[in-house]
């Protein structure tokens, strides 16, 4: 069964943010973690979100995957530059990346065709 990824992204944008009503310092922390973290330094936020997206393939996150694949397009990021990162994942996590790099290969392509229909 083919995950749909937007679909998938958006369920959980929608999920955050009631989590947040429930636990809202929480969340504004995690929140404040995210801009921090992504926000351009000696590495911009496309790069970050690459890593993000290596990390997210090598510890099998799904919602990671969505999000990271969805932010490293809107950061700029080629699917070169994301097949590439699939790429190294997989050197670092071995056989379970190359099934979570085909996950984040299908959510490139989803998100890649949305784009296009929009």
């Amino acid at each position: 069964m083919i995950k749909e990824f937007p679909k998938h992204y958006n369920n959980l944008l929608k999920l955050m943010d009631q989590l947040g009503a429930k636990i809202p310092t929480t969340m504004q922390g995690f929140e404040n973690l995210h801009k921090a973290s992504i926000a351009d330094g000696a590495l911009n936020a496309k790069t970050k979100e690459l890593i993000a997206l290596g990390i997210a393939i090598t510890v099998r996150c799904d919602g990671c995957i969505a999000f990271h694949v969805h932010d490293a397009l809107e950061s700029g990021a080629s699917s070169q530059e994301i097949t590439e990162t699939i790429g190294v994942a997989i050197l670092m996590g071995g056989g379970p990346s190359v099934v979570y790099g085909c996950e984040a290969l299908e959510a490139l392509n989803q998100f890649i065709a949305l784009k296009e229909h929009t």
